[in-house]
Formats: structure tokens, sequence, C-alpha cells
């Protein structure tokens, strides 16, 4: 992971704590890896949905709007009613047209255009993920959501636009916390998933710089204060005991 150094000390600043040791010999032993991949899938498309979200409610048109919705009804049909497998899914990922910003919005087609781009890699990487394993003949039948999300979004601040910057900032989190554990689980899996976590490595350390790029281009005040007050929560969530083992969990009980 040497190559990688230079890649991951931003986000080892970014983070206010490591991933426990506790964690990562959890999640390497094999038994519990239909847990780590049947989560990871949900996650990736979790974070493609977040990006979906924000801009629907915050930045394009109504049309736009429309075919964001119908470009995801074949995932989430897949990941919450059990519709369709590996071979329906191919070649879903594309969009009928281009995404546009609705008039006088305050939001720039840039937001639109990098969360697009968010959105491509994380139902790609989805995709990947149900191909491995369709491989492994490793079932999706679905999986609960655990703590760590739902603990950061507790905190967001009701007041738009403060509510779109906490969501942002939650969001870099987030995906710079999943670039972290990929670089730490990635020594510890056999050749197949070690080789496909580092591969994930350069697109989740760009989407933590976007997020917070987007979030000082929303705010009409210096972030930093919020940036350091969700890192605290971030980290006490992930050196906090947890007992439901997830890609994103505590300490494992």
């Amino acid at each position: 992971m040497d190559e990688y150094a230079e890649l991951l000390a931003p986000i080892k600043q970014f983070l206010h704590c490591e991933t426990p040791n506790a964690w990562i010999h959890k999640a390497s032993q094999p038994e519990n890896l239909p847990i780590i991949l049947k989560d990871h899938l949900l996650c990736e498309l979790k974070a493609a949905q977040s990006a979906m979200f924000l801009i629907r409610k915050y930045a394009v048109d109504k049309e736009s709007a429309a075919i964001l919705l119908e470009w995801f009804k074949p995932y989430e049909s897949f990941a919450y009613d059990r519709i369709g497998d590996v071979h329906t899914l191919k070649n879903k990922n594309q969009v009928s047209k281009h995404i546009l910003a609705k008039k006088n919005s305050p939001y720039s087609q840039d937001l639109i255009d990098k969360m697009v781009l968010l959105i491509k890699e994380e139902l790609h990487h989805f995709y990947q993920v149900l191909e491995i394993m369709h491989e492994r003949n490793i079932p999706y039948d679905g999986i609960s959501a655990g703590r760590y999300a739902k603990g950061l979004f507790s905190h967001l601040d009701p007041r738009d636009p403060k509510t779109l910057v906490d969501k942002l900032i939650i969001g870099a989190y987030i995906e710079a916390r999943s670039c972290e554990r990929f670089a730490k689980l990635a020594p510890h899996l056999d050749e197949q998933l070690a080789s496909f976590y580092t591969s994930l490595l350069r697109s989740e350390a760009r989407h933590y710089q976007d997020y917070l790029q987007l979030a000082q281009l929303v705010s009409k005040t210096d972030i930093s204060e919020r940036v350091k007050f969700y890192g605290e929560i971030e980290a006490q969530l992930i050196l906090a005991p947890d007992d439901d083992f997830k890609f994103h969990s505590g300490v494992p009980v």
C-alpha cells in the first residue's frame, strides 16, 4: 500500500481517528465476508442515493429530477424488493439525458455535474460488488442498517442552506472512512478482493474532497468548525463498542 501513502495521508489527517484493529480483525475473518460485501453493496447504493436526493431537492429542474428517479429504479428494486439480478442490472448505469440546473437555482451546474459523476461511480461499484458476490455464491438477502449514518445525520441543522452543508460534510466523512477502511482491510483479504478494494481508493479519496469543496461553495460562512464538529462525532461512532457488525460499525463487542 506504499504507493497509496500520498493519497491516504490527507484522509488520515481529515479523520479524527483510525479504524481500530479489533474491527480489522473481525472484518478479515472469512465467515464475516458475506456481511462485509452485503453491507458494502448497500453502502454504495446509499451513497449514490444521497447524492441524487441532494441534487433533486436543491438543484435540478423537474425533467432532470424525473430522469434521476428512473435511473435508480432497477437498483432500488433489486436492493429493496429483490427484483432482478446481476444479469438484469448489467448496462443499466446510464442517464438518458443531461441533468440540468433549475432556473434561477442558487446552486451551480458544477455541483450537479460532480454529484452525477459520483452517482455513476457509486452505482458502478455497486455492480462490481454484486458481481463478486455472484461469483462467490453469496446471496443478497438484505441487511439492516447500522448506527453509523443515523448517528451522523441525527445532528443535522434543520435550517437551509445549513442542512445541505451538513449533509455534504457528512458525505465527506462517510467517503473518507470508506477509503481508510478499504486501505486497511485490503492486505488481509484474498487477491481478488484486495485488488478490488485497492482500486476503489482513488475515487473514494476524490469523493470526500468533492463533498468538502461543495459544502464550502454552498455555505455563506467558513465551514471549518462544522467540519471539526462532525469529525468528533464520527470518531466517537468508530471508537465506541458496537454489537452490530457492519462496514462502518464501531469496535466489535
